[in-house]
């Protein structure tokens, strides 16, 4: 080669650079590749939809709960509420009684008979149906009661009337093959004898069985009683 010819500056290698960065420069750039975008599931769509829901029914319960709720409301729908109120109330107080009573009736117990207030005695138990009684108290056979001789309760009397005799609303017990059960005077028994006891078929039921009809007892006062008892 004419070492006098132009050198091409692309092929000398002691020549600058600076067409490189030309071509580098002058190259078309590429356009960007457009990032994919998530489409959001369908899972937090719905928990998202389903928030104003929520919300909405809770303020709707805090709103049938407030004071502000029961004021501002028509005085139709007052008279509605108080109704619905008295009667869920009165329902529930059935509840509760039915429950204590079921649970008194069907639990038996097995207590000693006390001595310190008269007693034991031994006479014969025998069962009625109750209603108002000499005592004053108008009862039914579920109710843990019975009936004193004539003899008892008319030893006891301080008077004519019969409701102010000094035996009605004492308690005594009785007992039969290891079941006790307390009961309330609240009547006269005619057809008893001293010592005898004439109670519901409630009680009847809890020391022995209603057929047999009449059955031997064992029975003491659980109060100081003002008569006394000359019969064992």
């Amino acid at each position: 080669m004419d070492p006098e010819s132009p050198v091409s500056p692309i092929s000398d290698p002691s020549a600058p650079h600076d067409n490189a960065h030309d071509l580098r420069t002058s190259m078309p750039k590429r356009k960007p590749v457009p990032t994919p975008t998530t489409a959001p599931s369908t899972d937090s769509t719905k928990e998202t939809a389903s928030k104003p829901k929520l919300a909405g029914l809770g303020a709707t319960f805090s709103t049938l709960l407030s004071l502000n709720w029961y004021h501002n409301a028509p005085q139709r729908q007052k008279r509605k509420y108080l109704i619905f109120a008295a009667v869920a109330g009165i329902l529930l107080l059935a509840l509760i009684i039915g429950l204590a009573v079921g649970l008194t009736v069907g639990k038996n117990s097995n207590l000693a008979l006390p001595t310190s207030h008269g007693g034991p005695y031994s006479g014969d138990l025998t069962y009625y149906n109750p209603g108002l009684g000499s005592c004053g108290y108008t009862n039914s056979e579920t109710d843990l009661i019975c009936a004193v001789s004539h003899v008892l309760f008319d030893a006891a009397s301080t008077g004519s009337n019969p409701n102010e005799n000094p035996l009605c609303g004492m308690k005594l017990r009785l007992r039969r093959d290891g079941v006790s059960v307390d009961v309330k005077v609240v009547d006269r028994c005619v057809g008893c004898k001293e010592t005898d006891l004439d109670v519901t078929e409630t009680v009847f039921r809890k020391v022995a069985d209603v057929d047999l009809g009449r059955v031997g007892v064992e029975w003491a006062w659980l109060e100081q009683a003002p008569v006394e008892v000359s019969g064992s």
